[in-house]
């Protein structure tokens, strides 16, 4: 079985519908699934609104891959990286990808590399239309990544050179509502034994697989276990192990 350091992914970015500011979190987050092997970025390169690409492309190590755009109203360059994706599957030398991009042009990409035995992860922005993300492994949003861990009272805001005060970045975050408690409490649920009780792990899982944008972070928590303590209407039960260091979360609905 494979570890996160051994899985290879290739990261293909579609410079049209990222911004360039979030670049560095973008690569963090992407590591922590296993190591890009692949990482290319494509785009009209001479066109000026691709301009602040650029000063980035070298310190991330990416390599910039120019299409032109041959015929007006025609994205040549999701054509140009659907193309490179399909090569890279048949080298047979990754095991997964991430497409970055908002653009619900690449949902046939990504059923396309799924039926083929790849994991793919989405990276974009909220506006990314839901088939994209349904047809994603995982789907992050890009503006969650901004957000840090502990809130503080202000975080630089890369966009503006400002600083956000603790109120703009909890309007990042979506509210916890009806539906996901109830997303969380059908899959406890589904996986609970005869006394309820479910393993977190399995939880998570079975959370992605029916809704690929969920995050803990979308809510403002780093964690699941965080977010789920953090509803009344979940118990939770830590388990010690052999290991003292090490326990096991489970949880069931009241």
């Amino acid at each position: 079985m494979k570890t996160t350091k051994d899985i290879r992914i290739a990261v293909l970015i579609d410079a049209d519908n990222i911004p360039s500011t979030n670049i560095k979190a973008m690569m963090e987050e992407i590591a922590k699934y296993g190591s890009p092997t692949f990482k290319r970025i494509y785009g009209d390169w001479t066109k000026p609104n691709l301009t602040g690409w650029k000063n980035v492309l070298l310190e991330n190590a990416i390599t910039p891959i120019q299409q032109y755009g041959y015929t007006t109203g025609k994205n040549a360059t999701d054509s140009a990286m659907i193309i490179d994706a399909m090569d890279i599957l048949y080298t047979e030398k990754v095991d997964a990808f991430c497409i970055v991009s908002s653009d619900s042009d690449f949902t046939r990409l990504a059923t396309r590399l799924r039926e083929s035995g790849m994991t793919v992860i989405g990276l974009g922005e909220r506006k990314t239309p839901n088939p994209f993300i349904v047809a994603c492994d995982k789907f992050i949003y890009i503006e969650i990544l901004n957000i840090p861990e502990d809130e503080p009272k202000e975080t630089s805001d890369a966009h503006k050179g400002k600083k956000r005060t603790n109120s703009q970045v909890k309007e990042t975050l979506k509210r916890i509502d009806k539906e996901t408690i109830q997303l969380i409490s059908a899959t406890i649920r589904d996986l609970g034994d005869d006394s309820g009780w479910a393993f977190l792990g399995e939880v998570g899982n079975l959370i992605l697989k029916k809704q690929p944008d969920f995050d803990p972070r979308n809510f403002g928590f780093v964690k699941l276990a965080l977010l789920i303590k953090s509803i009344d209407k979940f118990e939770v039960d830590e388990r010690e192990t052999e290991k003292r260091s090490i326990k096991l979360v489970y949880v069931r609905v009241k």
